[in-house]
């Protein structure tokens, strides 16, 4: 099933057997909440935890660098994913952080998977059941291949992208305040601004506040469009450090749009170097 997103209504339909399913609730460090220790307290039925913040490249400094083919083939099968089964990720964070989880699968290979739309409220309010616990699933045969519509880019080639005037256009997920530079970061030691000439969507904009859910394709595209974007260009997206730009990333996806790199390092690593920012 090639899909972005899917209903908490038609995962109740399926054979939960036939569907892995994988929590990538995440949080800002100024938020006081933890991922995994929410989904030990309650999460889906058969549900295995993704954790952003240990499934990285563990040698980088900064938070959310890609691990390599390796690392992410072992990380998968410790949780029970398998090459052929559908994987359907969801989040109980606000800014739909299982678009994380969803992209670097994708970039791994894995283009059966798609975003619970609302994630875990949607779930509880069609009627979904959860549990508490940390069930440890059978060992996976998951194996890492090639990108699968996803797509990546690192400091060095968006840094001389950006000087050379040949970049990409770039779209960045933070919230307004912070793109422009009069918020400060919540990472500690970064400077404030953005990376110069790019546009600002915050991921937040993307979701109705009262479910969660994506807005409509309709609606996503005029937010798009109204944030200067061209849907005849491609595009790297970023945020503060590569989790909400999958959230972008996913949402240009459902409009159809894949020639997307997404900036792993993000403002978490622009903002702590030398290279040129805006105000």
């Amino acid at each position: 099933m090639e899909t972005n997103i899917v209903s908490a209504q038609w995962l109740l339909a399926q054979n939960s057997a036939a569907i892995t399913l994988l929590d990538a609730s995440y949080f800002l460090p100024t938020m006081g909440r933890d991922g995994r220790a929410e989904f030990e307290t309650e999460h889906i039925i058969g549900a295995q935890f993704f954790d952003i913040d240990t499934i990285k490249n563990e040698k980088d400094p900064l938070p959310h660098m890609m691990p390599d083919a390796a690392v992410f083939e072992k990380a998968m099968r410790d949780i029970g994913v398998d090459s052929k089964k559908q994987i359907v990720v969801y989040d109980n964070s606000p800014f739909l952080s299982s678009a994380r989880a969803w992209w670097m699968l994708r970039y791994f290979g894995h283009l059966a998977v798609c975003v619970l739309d609302g994630g875990m409220a949607a779930w509880k309010a069609a009627g979904g059941q959860t549990e508490a616990g940390n069930p440890k699933p059978a060992q996976g045969n998951f194996q890492a291949g090639t990108p699968q519509q996803a797509g990546l880019i690192l400091f060095d080639a968006l840094h001389a992208d950006v000087t050379s005037g040949k970049a990409d256009q770039i779209i960045d997920a933070r919230a307004a305040d912070r793109f422009k530079g009069v918020a400060p970061e919540p990472r500690a030691g970064l400077r404030a601004g953005h990376i110069p000439g790019s546009l600002n969507l915050p991921i937040n904009s993307l979701l109705d506040t009262e479910t969660g859910k994506l807005k409509s394709a309709e609606t996503l595209q005029k937010l798009f469009d109204e944030a200067g974007f061209d849907m005849g260009k491609p595009a790297v997206t970023t945020c503060g450090s590569g989790v909400t730009a999958a959230g972008l990333t996913l949402a240009l996806a459902i409009l159809g749009k894949t020639d997307i790199r997404l900036f792993d390092g993000s403002w978490s690593q622009w903002g702590a170097s030398d290279a040129p920012i805006e105000k």
